[in-house]
């Protein structure tokens, strides 16, 4: 009878414990709207968001477009052409400009942000791809060169963008595979994953000062916590959530992530970490993590999204996660909405 008895309760603390991991998956992150882009064919690369004018912008790598999206009705709205391979896209609000850097011809294309027409260009070199924004000094900082550029060093262009001027040029190890900005603005942390290293560059002198090695292989997108002093990191090779302190280059914790892994984001409000991926698999998920302290870090819940989809882009001031799902046969590609929850 004791026997039983002890069976049964094991049995209920299992079923206990199974609902709340239920629970806490379904409220996690819920799909609230789907938006179908026409005509968006291949990759999808990065995003950025115009929070006032409730546009969503979405880089179209292999189409040779950035994608223009209506959140407010939740449909395309226009596509803007002409690039070879968009990669990196960033909207400043202040300004009002979109700006956008193409890998395969080295431009940085200057948009008007009301009527999207060309202001201007700025030249650099192959394989320019991220970008990241000092809205304090208006600069903006774009990873290029490498072997994109049949280069032994990577670089990072300065530009300001008050005048669409490049007005710097930082020497990295090899091609930047991301781009984080302390809040400060003193530190800029560069991924360079084909040597799984971060550098981190001063940037009032504009010189490296530090190289930490990562510890799994290709490092390729992050998020910084600043409060707190920690850089998240997204691995392929194996895939894996690196949390690092941001002062030293320690490690913290590591986590086991998502194949083909494309996207990484920092809910402060929530203190959660999203990692997109599917990249060239038959099945897409966002796993996230859940920050109990800033050492200690748990699996919270992965969700499904569509095969492919792997990029993604988290707003803050629309509390809003939205995943890139690529055209595959006769589904067109979509931008999955998410609301997280509670």
């Amino acid at each position: 009878m004791k026997k039983c008895l002890m069976i049964c309760t094991l049995l209920l603390l299992t079923a206990t414990l199974a609902h709340r991991t239920i629970s806490q998956e379904k409220h996690a992150l819920v799909l609230v709207q789907t938006i179908s882009v026409p005509d968006l064919r291949g990759r999808i690369d990065h995003m950025d968001v115009d929070v006032q004018g409730r546009r969503l912008f979405i880089a179209g790598l292999e189409n040779g477009t950035v994608e223009v999206v209506d959140l407010h009705s939740g449909k395309w709205l226009q596509s803007i052409p002409g690039f070879k391979k968009p990669q990196g896209i960033v909207y400043v609000p202040a300004l009002k400009k979109l700006i956008v850097a193409s890998g395969d011809d080295g431009m940085v294309r200057v948009f008007r942000g009301d009527t999207l027409q060309l202001l201007t260009t700025v030249h650099l070199d192959f394989g320019a791809n991220r970008l990241v924004y000092d809205s304090e000094r208006r600069l903006l900082y774009v990873g290029y060169g490498g072997k994109d550029a049949g280069k032994t060093y990577g670089e990072v262009a300065v530009i300001d963008v008050a005048t669409d001027q490049k007005v710097a040029d930082i020497q990295v190890a090899a091609h930047p595979s991301q781009l984080l900005l302390d809040f400060a603005g003193q530190k800029l942390f560069v991924f360079v994953s084909v040597l799984s290293q971060v550098q981190v560059v001063d940037t009032v002198s504009r010189k490296v000062f530090a190289t930490w090695s990562v510890s799994s292989q290709r490092n390729g997108d992050g998020a910084i916590e600043d409060s707190a002093h920690r850089l998240f990191l997204g691995t392929h090779t194996p895939p894996r959530m690196i949390v690092m302190d941001s002062r030293t280059g320690k490690e913290i914790a590591s986590l086991p992530t998502v194949e083909g892994m494309d996207g990484v984001f920092f809910d402060a409000a929530r203190r959660r970490i999203y990692v997109s991926g599917g990249r060239e698999n038959a099945t897409g998920n966002v796993i996230i993590y859940q920050q109990e302290n800033t050492d200690h870090y748990q699996t919270l819940a992965t969700i499904p999204t569509r095969a492919g989809a792997g990029t993604s882009f988290w707003s803050p001031d629309l509390n809003r996660y939205y995943v890139a799902a690529p055209s595959s046969g006769q589904e067109p590609a979509e931008i999955l909405v998410f609301a997280p929850e509670p």
